[in-house]
């Protein structure tokens, strides 16, 4: 077996270097998110092509979201977030793109605001905008990217490095398994709370979104995450 010492790790510059570019997205992003107003961030799968119900579901979500003052922000790509920006355009509320490059999948959806368009290289940096400013989570049904946000914003929520904001997951039939999954393996082997899942609100309507989004914010205040 091959052995390793120190000389083997030699820091390279342009890693060092690459700190600034990551500054600047952090910066462009505050700057430009800032004046949006209260938004509500909508995951989902990038594969969902226009004639999918959960496609069609998330357009009628989104424009019913926007219709009520919200902003939607969306990862700014095709499927389910596409689905979100044209719900909101519709709407004439407020559409905003966190793009990002990706193979196969990634490219920027037309309905976004051209203001509210964003390019970013670096994924936590990206995360980082859907939290800030969102006043909530919707999360249809979608693939790994899906999970990686929904489980990104529990985790905060749950170990308030944010404050309690609705997380909501849409379609029961699709994220049933999870949660059966993570009260009979996660609870039960104590990994988790069983107050933790009462994070999670499971609906299957967007008069059911609008219903807890309205019962929530009739009592806390619309303000950024950190």
């Amino acid at each position: 077996m091959k052995t390793y010492n120190k000389k083997d790790f030699k820091p390279k510059t342009n890693d060092a270097w690459s700190i600034f570019k990551i500054m600047g997205e952090f910066v462009n992003g505050y700057e430009k998110l800032s004046v949006v107003g209260p938004c509500v961030s909508i995951f989902g799968s990038a594969r969902m092509k226009q004639d999918n119900p959960y496609y069609i579901l998330g357009v009628d979500l989104a424009l019913a979201i926007a219709e009520k003052g919200y902003g939607i922000i969306t990862g700014g790509g095709p499927g389910i977030m596409e689905a979100g920006n044209k719900g909101a355009q519709l709407a004439k509320g407020v559409s905003v793109g966190l793009n990002i490059d990706l193979p196969l999948e990634q490219s920027s959806n037309p309905y976004i605001d051209p203001e509210h368009n964003l390019n970013f290289e670096y994924f936590f940096v990206r995360k980082v905008m859907f939290v800030k400013f969102a006043q909530a989570f919707i999360v249809l049904p979608g693939g790994v990217g899906t999970l990686d946000e929904l489980f990104e914003a529990l985790t905060l929520v749950q170990t308030n490095k944010i404050k309690k904001i609705p997380i909501i997951l849409v379609q029961t039939s699709f994220w049933s398994g999870l949660l059966d999954w993570m009260k009979n393996t996660l609870v039960t082997e104590g990994m988790i709370d069983s107050d933790d899942l009462n994070l999670i609100h499971l609906v299957d309507t967007k008069d059911e979104v609008l219903r807890l989004l309205d019962e929530f914010y009739s009592v806390e205040k619309l303000k950024p995450n950190f």
